[in-house]
């Protein structure tokens, strides 16, 4: 097709308010009409020759090179829509109607600006997806990845982050980062860190960029990257206060953010701070439904939980494992000798060392008072449960030392091993239940008594 022979119709087409492009087989743009610069922001000479796909949003290239494959194949579209970028750096909302001329091998297309159509869209998209992704998500690192892909689907968010605020330590985290923010614990020593604190000191939204550079503080006027053009940093804010922040930055080839970006981002990180609490809150009560409160070892129902998936899979690997439970002799004299809160701090520190002893496989759980009982999976030999009987015996007969007294306490110990003495979850605590009272009524427990009267003599210490 020789353009200039279009030259009185092109005349009538760049009246138009949707724009005219043509395209060749390899993307490439050879004639545009006067819209694309209201659209676009390049003149038509500056579009010629310019690779189509280079000025596409980068979440965008993907479905976009999809799109150009099928019409070239020969299907049409109507209404086909993605990202582009504008030569000041915004982003447009563009729906296409586009066909291949195979006798020419080019595609024409029509597109039409439909940004503000789909910002509205988008917005009340994103508060609904907002909501969902708080139910939904089963933590807080899938709820960050959940809301990166709705912040994704408003702007450019290649280079995203999340920080978050802990006011009690004052400390400030990322727990989620993408793109080339760098890691996690860097981040914190590089401009975002700066940004960030600024941003949760003002309570404010944060757009940084070389036309508003001059504007800002001298610490902010310092930050300096040759390949970052612009940040966009807005607060998590809560009726609490401000909980962290969303963080955007955007590159020499990429978006530029605006003011509207920064309203509209400010707006849906309002949402996003609501639905970080709910999961917060979600993962507290959690937390407190499985975890002893005290010793923070998982309590009975979570145990259960357990010990029902560890019998499962060890029936499937035809493996064997053990479960140990265990009592404090002697523990009721130190709460009547001392009070109770001396013997919650015994129970927290022998807690603590119950845990030292076990593997990662492995789950220790307080079963209420001084009881405990430890799962042990994957064991190859029934020795291997009496040696860390053996081991925690060892661990918590130590002297410990609680209000300038060095205590010294014994454990009872019963086990029960799988299959030897049951295939079920009650089976074996029962087994190992009354083992570790056979135990305890039968052997020799002077020491662990007359360790014990040594409570009230001070530590050397």
């Amino acid at each position: 097709m020789d353009i200039k022979t279009y030259a009185p119709l092109a005349r009538f087409i760049d009246h138009l308010l949707d724009a005219i492009c043509i395209v060749d087989r390899e993307g490439r743009f050879i004639f545009v009409s006067a819209a694309c610069e209201r659209i676009f922001g390049y003149t038509p000479k500056e579009m010629i020759g310019k690779a189509m796909l280079e000025m596409v949003v980068p979440e965008d290239r993907a479905i976009t090179l999809q799109a150009a494959n099928e019409i070239m194949s020969g299907h049409p579209k109507l209404d086909f829509e993605n990202r582009y970028i504008r030569k000041d750096g915004q982003v447009v909302h563009i729906m296409w109607s586009a066909r291949w001329s195979e006798a020419d091998r080019l595609r024409i297309a029509v597109a039409r600006d439909v940004t503000g159509r789909k910002q509205a869209e988008s917005m009340q998209a994103a508060l609904y997806a907002i909501s969902e992704a708080a139910h939904n998500a089963e933590d807080l690192p899938s709820l960050f990845q959940l809301i990166h892909q709705i912040v994704g689907k408003l702007l450019s968010a290649t280079n995203f982050s999340v920080a978050m605020y802990d006011e009690s330590n004052d400390q400030l985290s990322f727990p989620y980062y993408t793109g080339d923010c760098g890691e996690a614990s860097e981040l914190q020593q590089t401009a975002v860190g700066t940004l960030c604190a600024e941003v949760i000191r003002t309570r404010q939204p944060l757009l940084l960029g070389p036309e508003s550079l001059a504007t800002f503080p001298e610490e902010l006027r310092a930050i300096k990257d040759s390949n970052v053009v612009c940040w966009l940093v807005v607060p998590l804010n809560s009726h609490k206060g401000t909980i962290g922040a969303l963080i955007l930055k955007g590159h020499s080839d990429g978006a530029r953010y605006t003011k509207k970006d920064k309203e509209l981002l400010q707006f849906v990180a309002t949402q996003v701070a609501t639905a970080i609490e709910r999961k917060q809150l979600h993962a507290r009560l959690t937390h407190m439904a499985q975890y002893d409160s005290l010793t923070g070892l998982p309590n009975r129902g979570l145990l259960y939980d357990r010990l029902k998936m560890a019998l499962a899979r060890t029936r499937r690997e035809q493996g064997q494992m053990a479960v140990l439970y265990l009592d404090l002799n002697n523990f009721k004299q130190v709460n009547d000798s001392l009070g109770h809160a001396a013997g919650d701090e015994l129970l927290q520190k022998v807690a603590n060392r119950l845990k030292q002893c076990m593997r990662d496989m492995d789950t220790v759980a307080r079963m209420g008072g001084d009881e405990f009982v430890v799962l042990l999976e994957n064991i190859q030999l029934p020795e291997h449960a009496s040696n860390m009987a053996k081991k925690i015996r060892s661990a918590i007969s130590q002297p410990i030392k609680i209000e300038g007294c060095s205590l010294c306490i014994l454990p009872s110990i019963g086990i029960a091993l799988y299959p030897d003495h049951g295939d079920e979850a009650q089976q074996l605590l029962r087994h190992a239940d009354e083992a570790m009272y056979f135990e305890k009524k039968n052997s020799d427990n002077r020491f662990a008594k007359g360790a014990y009267n040594g409570v009230r003599t001070k530590s050397a210490s």
